[in-house]
């Protein structure tokens, strides 16, 4: 049972550091080519878009799965091992709580600014460089995660 849970931890974390990789590297540097107004409108519909069934399943399975493989006994696993499940676990949890705490409130925030009549530029200017500051940082969490799992099942 330790040994599925901690291959479905390591698919989990892989499609996701894998979805936060074209984010940071594909879609937010294609948006940033947009009109203030193009781009304000295309995150907004990205925003209603992703947090939908797959995608709530892998984000909340790459807490789940690392802390079921920790928790649940492992004949034969080594120190190390459990030590980088745990720290992948961490990394994760810190993924999560930059997400929380970081974009969703600013996701929140652009969407109530489509009510408002607020100028695209203004919005814009709010939301961009701090949303990408928090999503550089829940990348390489997430990223760093998927490593430390990957170690811990090549092991």
């Amino acid at each position: 049972m330790a040994s599925l849970l901690l291959a479905l931890a390591v698919g989990c974390t892989g499609l996701y550091a894998g979805f936060m990789l074209i984010f940071q590297t594909g879609i937010m540097p294609a948006l940033a080519r947009l009109t203030d107004a193009e781009f304000v409108t295309a995150m907004r519909r990205i925003n209603e878009s992703v947090p939908r069934g797959v995608f709530m399943a892998v984000f909340l399975g790459v807490v789940a799965f690392p802390a079921a493989a920790f928790f649940v006994p492992a004949d034969g696993r080594t120190d190390t091992q459990k030590w980088l499940v745990l720290m992948g676990l961490v990394a994760a949890v810190l993924n999560h709580a930059v997400t929380v705490g970081g974009n969703i409130p600013l996701n929140t925030a652009l969407a109530a600014s489509e009510s408002t009549g607020e100028a695209p530029a203004a919005v814009r200017a709010a939301f961009e460089k701090r949303w990408n500051g928090f999503h550089r940082i829940r990348t390489a969490l997430v990223v760093a995660a998927f490593g430390l799992l990957t170690a811990a099942a090549v092991q």
